[in-house]
């Protein structure tokens, strides 16, 4: 089984952090394809990152899809779940976002749990996923630790500290069952977090590699029937066409 692990920042270092974290839980038949965007901002950090970091996500997309064999499943690795619907609709293969993944892990062992991410300008990202998902309402707290997220790549930064004190924030005053990490860039972090805690700190770079596994396994895909169907065919300018879907 092939599993395409994309971030659609280009910071390599994130990259291989990521990459590290799913290769830990992945299935002994699984190998892990990660890719770094070849276009884009360097990090991303609310709605114009978002914009910005869209085409060289699709194009890693469907240069993976087009390569011999292709992949089974993709996994994009932003907490805000950049592009994913485009991503579902331009590629036969079953696509996880990271947010989705670990909101839903969330909901199946705690009966409320709160998000701990990086910038105030990332909470509204992610309580508009929450709210299209369904979840909202198993939500108690979206909260902003204040860490830009290339300080997550800064070994001698305070950004574990700052983390840290929103957990215990979000399960004193929001009394959260469950915390889930907003960035890709915590990924290293879950476990000993869960530990100093007291209760699940889940990742969503591993919750996505599951259930990209699972969908796989059981052969399941993106429905084309409707709001995901594929691309027509037709002109695209600039970026887009060396990548554009091909009547």
């Amino acid at each position: 089984m092939r599993i395409h692990l994309v971030n659609p920042n280009t910071t390599v270092s994130m990259t291989d952090k990521i990459a590290a974290a799913a290769r830990r839980v992945a299935g002994g038949e699984t190998r892990i394809v990660e890719a770094t965007s070849a276009m884009g901002p360097a990090s991303i950090e609310g709605y114009y990152d978002d914009a910005l970091a869209l085409p060289g996500l699709l194009q890693a997309i469907a240069q993976a899809d087009a390569a011999e064999g292709g992949v089974d499943a993709h996994i994009i690795a932003c907490f805000d779940d950049t592009g994913l619907d485009a991503a579902r609709a331009l590629s036969p293969a079953p696509v996880v976002g990271i947010g989705e993944a670990g909101f839903h892990m969330a909901s199946l062992i705690a009966h409320r749990f709160a998000v701990v991410t990086t910038l105030q300008r990332s909470v509204p990202v992610i309580e508009a996923n929450l709210e299209r998902y369904g979840l909202a309402r198993r939500c108690c707290a979206v909260r902003a630790s204040d860490v830009a997220v290339l300080e997550l790549e800064d070994p001698g930064s305070n950004a574990r500290a700052r983390i840290s004190a929103e957990i215990a924030a979000v399960v004193r005053e929001h009394h959260a069952e469950a915390v889930v990490l907003g960035c890709a860039g915590m990924a290293d972090l879950a476990r000993s977090l869960g530990e100093e805690h007291g209760v699940p700190v889940i990742d969503g770079v591993v919750s996505a590699v599951m259930l990209a596994e699972g969908l796989a396994r059981i052969g399941l895909a993106t429905s084309k029937s409707g709001a995901y169907a594929a691309p027509r065919a037709k002109p695209y300018a600039g970026l887009l066409a060396a990548f554009a879907p091909r009547g």
